[in-house]
């Protein structure tokens, strides 16, 4: 499996858009996409339209 780097923002609760990197290892990067929707999603209850994915980067090593 590849590993991805994520990097975006999403709307956080107070109004300003909060930034995140994230690591994903997965077999292509929509399904590293779709992880890394699931997870902000779920832990800080925002809807998919409120978070964005700036940059996919796959890393090696």
């Amino acid at each position: 499996m590849a590993e991805y780097a994520l990097t975006g923002s999403f709307r956080a609760r107070r109004g300003y858009w909060q930034p995140f990197v994230l690591r994903r290892s997965a077999h292509t990067e929509a399904i590293a996409r779709e992880s890394v929707l699931s997870d902000i999603g779920s832990r800080h209850h925002v809807k998919r339209g409120l978070i964005r994915i700036d940059q996919v980067d796959s890393v090696t090593g």
